[in-house]
């Protein structure tokens, strides 16, 4: 079960305000710190080469990434999906 939370809803209000990339780089700067950021897109990453098929211990190489993390990532796709 979702509980509400005020936060999160603000963070998503404050990023769907945002109208292009240069500013939503900066937004997303702001608010993460670098490694925060490059994890987000490596996981993004994560994502798509799951759904290209590539087998997992190729995109853990490929990303510098654990086999837990790509693991998660296809929990959360499978989830995401059913």
């Amino acid at each position: 079960m979702n509980t509400p939370d005020p936060y999160k809803d603000e963070l998503i209000r404050h990023l769907l305000a945002i109208d292009n990339a240069a500013t939503m780089d900066e937004a997303l700067e702001s608010l993460l710190t670098p490694a925060e950021y490059t994890e987000i897109g490596k996981r993004l990453q994560i994502f798509k080469l799951l759904r290209e098929g590539v087998p997992h211990r190729k995109i853990a190489e490929t990303l510098g990434v654990g086999i837990a993390t790509v693991s998660r990532g296809s929990r959360a796709l499978n989830r995401d999906a059913s």
